[in-house]
């Protein structure tokens, strides 16, 4: 591989990581230019959890750094969903491309529609939803969000913000918070399914870590003072765009 190749995975990583930490669908983007680079899609995976891991510790530091944490309430999340990470990491085989895309796109069109319309929520309403029922409620759902994000994790971003939005009623910098935190505890067990088997690339992935970190960092500090509309409308664009590449690419 060129150095321009490796350049081309740093930037793409810059690009993901502030996706990844705003919205959500970075790796929509990274894992096609890993098997771009010649990785089989399992080494691709695995590879891609490198720059998942590394960027969520920066964007973590980032939110930590602006005061903005939902703690002990993340740990409880951050629990459930690594206990479905490494079964979804252990099922993590050949999966069939173009139905399993057109899927998604569904899935991340529709969770859109939720997190941004919120259905469930008032408009008067403004306080956080953070009874024990509906605390509960999130802590079961996640359980299901790191079983899919262990197997596959594109998109998983868009799932987690509609879960902490329409069930908690979290602002997007809290609920981004508590998604960098809960992503960074279930990858460093998914990844080590992955390495056991030998499905990781490290030049590769710590080269993509790179971009990604510095990625996570940037979109950490920009979003935790920023409104929740212009969150949101970042996320409509990156949603919309990932779902129409899955779709129609």
């Amino acid at each position: 591989m060129e150095v321009l190749d490796y350049l081309l995975v740093v930037a793409v990583g810059v690009i993901a990581g502030f996706i990844n930490t705003v919205a959500g669908g970075g790796s929509l983007l990274t894992l096609p230019v890993l098997i771009f680079m010649g990785l089989p899609p399992a080494l691709a995976n695995g590879t891609n959890r490198v720059g998942i891991l590394l960027q969520n510790v920066f964007a973590v530091s980032g939110f930590k750094s602006k005061g903005v944490s939902v703690f002990p309430y993340a740990i409880y999340l951050a629990i459930t969903a690594l206990i479905g990470a490494i079964i979804g990491a252990k099922l993590a085989v050949d999966i069939k491309g173009e139905l399993f895309n057109r899927i998604l796109a569904v899935v991340m069109v529709l969770v859109l529609l939720i997190t941004v319309f919120n259905p469930l929520k008032k408009k008067e309403i403004v306080q956080e939803l953070m009874s024990p029922k509906r605390k509960a409620l999130s802590i079961f759902l996640y359980f299901f969000v790191g079983l899919y994000g262990g197997f596959i994790q594109a998109g998983i971003g868009f799932i987690m913000i509609a879960i902490l939005t329409v069930v908690n009623g979290l602002s997007m910098a809290k609920t981004n918070s508590i998604k960098v935190f809960v992503v960074l505890v279930y990858t460093f067990f998914a990844i080590i399914v992955f390495i056991i088997e030998d499905k990781v690339d490290w030049t590769l992935g710590l080269t993509l870590a790179l971009g990604t970190s510095v990625g996570g960092w940037i979109g950490s500090v920009w979003s935790a003072d920023k409104e929740d509309k212009l969150i949101r409308g970042f996320l409509i664009l990156a949603v919309s765009a990932m779902a129409v590449k899955l779709w129609f690419f």
